[in-house]
């Protein structure tokens, strides 16, 4: 494992810096982190008709706490009770299944025609609470994630993997399955599933969420669409061919909600498969053919963000106004998609400074906002930088590197943590460290 040293040791902020430079990550810094109406991260900030009142973002996050039907529990709605409380002017609420085969977990929400009341009065925990707290909800904007997980399914009371894949991959097949000799999913049940979004989409609107993300991150059946070089048919190939699902739900939600709007959260790089090295170091696997990851040069190795502009500007040319840019899967690289030392439900000990990982996210977001302005943007890969967060994350706000910076691990273990930095509070690290 490379020596990593932990940020709770790094409490002066030169000592900070020159380990930014020991490590060779490049993140922008402010040493004065600014409080009140005129920071950076207090500004308002504006799409598809909504306005959030401030910069930071709750970032969506699977609870598994739902019941069998997946309606929410009372565990449910005291995750949503905090997310209200926090202080986040934009919450970007958890992952949702459209349809039984797609959760992830026999716990995982569910949005469907007799959910709908359920997930109604779980956004207005939410909502009920930041007015409780903060008084004013006219600048809170709260969304729900929309997901099938494909090969990662788990749908079933047992939680027994069901897993449905878009294509083939040796590493994936063997180790989470389906196995080689189960048919991929057809077009048609994919132009079936499109449906599926569209009417979960009408369904989320119906409970009151001001928009619906179209989930293409993290491995799941989306985001693996986006890597099926070889996958024949309708659906694979061609970008224009592995875009079409994405086409098909945003024209199908036009068609029947078109004041809806929406957004994409989107693993925009990847890179191949780690595996425990010897070492218990993460090691590539770098066998198979050329093509499985979406925005990586054919190598596997190297970020390459040709396909992921085109991509935006699809969405941007198609009235989608919300992005968030995250990374790889934690079913294949986690140590890309979740910078950390010590890596969660992995094998693996990182094989780079987490610091590199948060320095690659911030450099992606800030590339594909230069190349597509016109949308806005949600960094992720911020919650390891802990003490220094607020720092980074105002540095990249105003100079232009994102728009709204996502608190995912931080805002379980801190959800106090946005109102803590507005205020100008001291931060507590006692609860930033089990996010860790």
């Amino acid at each position: 494992m490379p020596d990593i040293r932990p940020l709770s040791e790094l409490t002066d902020m030169r000592d900070f810096l020159s380990y930014l430079e020991r490590v060779g990550a490049e993140l922008p810094f402010e040493a004065d982190v600014e409080h009140g109406e005129s920071s950076p991260l207090a500004r308002p900030v504006s799409f598809s008709g909504l306005t959030a009142g401030s910069r930071f973002c709750v970032h969506p996050l699977e609870g598994w706490d739902a019941d069998i039907e997946g309606r929410p529990t009372t565990s449910t709605r005291e995750r949503w009770r905090r997310m209200g409380e926090g202080g986040a002017k934009l919450i970007w609420a958890e992952s949702a299944a459209v349809r039984p085969d797609g959760r992830s977990t026999p716990s995982q929400l569910l949005v469907a025609d007799n959910t709908v009341s359920d997930l109604a009065a779980l956004r207005l925990v939410a909502v009920d609470e930041h007015e409780r707290v903060h008084g004013d909800v006219s600048d809170l904007v709260v969304g729900l994630q929309l997901t099938h997980s494909g090969r990662m399914s788990h749908p079933g009371p047992d939680g027994a993997p069901a897993p449905i894949a878009v294509r083939r991959h040796p590493h994936m097949d063997a180790t989470i399955g389906p196995p080689a000799d189960q048919p991929l999913i057809t077009d048609d049940e994919l132009y079936a599933l499109a449906d599926d979004f569209v009417r979960a989409a009408v369904n989320a609107a119906l409970a009151g969420f001001q928009f619906v993300d179209l989930k293409a991150c993290h491995g799941y059946l989306h985001h693996e669409l986006l890597g099926a070089y070889e996958r024949p048919g309708d659906f694979g190939g061609s970008l224009e061919n592995r875009t079409l699902f994405l086409r098909k739900v945003i024209a199908g939600v036009r068609a029947v909600r078109p004041d809806l709007p929406l957004a994409l959260r989107l693993s925009a790089f990847d890179t191949v498969t780690h595996v425990r090295g010897g070492d218990g170091i993460g090691r590539p696997i770098t066998d198979g053919p050329d093509r499985y990851w979406f925005g990586t040069d054919h190598s596997g190795h190297e970020v390459e963000l040709d396909e992921p502009i085109q991509l935006l500007r699809m969405i941007r040319d198609l009235d989608v106004g919300l992005v968030s840019i995250t990374g790889s899967s934690p079913y294949s690289a986690r140590h890309f998609q979740r910078p950390a030392r010590r890596l969660s439900n992995s094998d693996y000990e990182p094989p780079e400074d987490p610091l590199v990982g948060v320095a690659r996210h911030v450099r992606v977001t800030a590339a594909l906002k230069a190349a597509v302005p016109e949308l806005v943007y949600v960094g992720s890969g911020y919650s390891y930088l802990q003490q220094w967060l607020p720092n980074v994350a105002q540095a990249a706000v105003r100079q232009g590197m994102t728009d709204l910076v996502g608190l995912g691990r931080m805002h379980i273990a801190y959800n106090t943590f946005p109102t803590d930095v507005a205020c100008g509070r001291p931060l507590r690290r006692d609860l930033m460290q089990p996010a860790f």
